[in-house]
């Protein structure tokens, strides 16, 4: 993403992207995030590139935000798909006026809330999944027994 040429010869694009208190200069998707993103937001193939690019096409036009204030890491691009990101500091990297820059290093696509309406409260979702996850290893040593 970053010292992306316009066509202009000579001027780049700005290669930091605002997004609540980060510069955003680059965008990491792990193999979990991908797997999630195939199963829970596009049957089609893609591979890091094509999902970073719309990740960063998202970020240019101000359609991701913030999820709310309580839960920090989760963001929300054009009200429907739900992401998990970290942000790390690039080292050795700063812009001209002095401010770190980032790397957005996305965990997981969580996935649509036109899908999955339970999504509409986090608390909630994450303490049913460990509620769910706890009631399976519970009947599993059952089982064994």
């Amino acid at each position: 993403m970053r010292d992306k040429g316009t066509e202009r010869w000579g001027t780049y694009e700005p290669f930091h992207i605002m997004l609540n208190d980060y510069r955003v200069a680059d965008i990491v998707i792990t193999n979990h995030a991908r797997s999630r993103y195939l199963d829970r937001i596009s049957e089609e193939a893609a591979d890091p590139g094509q999902i970073s690019a719309w990740l960063w096409q998202c970020l240019k036009q101000k359609r991701m935000r913030a999820y709310s204030g309580s839960e920090q890491s989760a963001y929300l691009i054009d009200d429907d798909v739900v992401i998990i990101a970290e942000f790390t500091a690039l080292e050795g990297e700063r812009t001209v006026s002095g401010h770190p820059l980032y790397i957005m290093n996305v965990i997981s696509f969580l996935g649509a809330l036109s899908k999955a309406p339970e999504l509409r409260d986090l608390q909630q979702y994450y303490s049913w999944l460990r509620h769910s996850r706890r009631m399976q290893l519970a009947r599993k040593s059952r089982k064994r027994k």
